[in-house]
């Protein structure tokens, strides 16, 4: 079954308006994983304006579920990521002035970058996966890389849902059956939601993981965080 990791960048984004330490992200963390999810997500990024790296460093020793650090590999990065050793890292080709992430490797004109990178965390006994767009060449790109899987960036399939589904997919699944003909395997995350979240899912079965942050809590608001977290996992159950 595909598991849900919970992105808790919001949480930290809230507490940071204010200051102090509410709400509190490490309890909220633990608190997701209480209430079902299979994973947390942290996107540390060099600001610090959400997820912190002391939040990363505090976090890690709670978490009983799968623990997922994403991020550019700068080597702030690589020394946190190398010093925490999650179950995985997911490599993001973010701007340091990024707002949200806007698109996934060329892993082709990066080869030999994401190639030292793989390599460096694999070492360590993280599971390695690459941030691509739905481009079958950019998947088998990830896995000449020597990366575990990809995360499909489903922005545009996010956008394109409401006009038609089918349509809206249609490059996911490509992309998602190049991923599984390389032998890798598949994350998908980005603007998914209670709307658009199921069908993705039935579409292509074989999705290992779904990152989720921003619309979770946009829902929390109305629903509540463990009633929202109990939407999302009946969503990703649907047939």
């Amino acid at each position: 079954m595909t598991r849900l990791s919970v992105n808790i960048n919001k949480i930290a984004t809230i507490r940071n308006a204010r200051g102090g330490n509410m709400p509190d992200v490490t309890k909220a963390a633990l608190d997701c994983e209480r209430f079902g999810a299979q994973g947390i997500t942290v996107h540390p990024r060099p600001d610090q304006r959400h997820i912190r790296y002391s939040d990363v460093l505090a976090i890690r020793p709670l978490v009983r579920t799968e623990f997922n650090i994403e991020g550019n590999p700068i080597p702030e990065f690589c020394s946190l990521v190398s010093k925490v050793k999650p179950d995985q890292v997911t490599l993001v080709p973010d701007a340091r002035d990024a707002i949200t992430s806007d698109a996934g490797w060329d892993t082709i004109r990066n080869r030999d970058f994401l190639k030292d990178m793989c390599s460096l965390f694999k070492s360590l006994g993280i599971r390695v996966s690459i941030f691509v767009d739905p481009d079958p060449a950019m998947v088998e790109g990830a896995a000449l890389c020597g990366a575990d899987r990809v995360e499909l960036y489903t922005a545009g399939y996010a956008a394109s849902y409401p006009a038609g589904p089918e349509s809206a997919v249609k490059p996911y699944l490509t992309a998602a059956r190049a991923a599984r003909e390389c032998g890798l395997g598949l994350n998908a995350g980005h603007d998914l939601n209670l709307q658009n979240l199921a069908y993705f899912i039935r579409t292509i079965p074989w999705t290992d993981e779904v990152s989720i942050g921003h619309a979770i809590i946009c829902d929390a608001l109305y629903m509540g965080l463990e009633n929202t977290i109990g939407a999302y996992l009946a969503e990703i159950q649907k047939k």
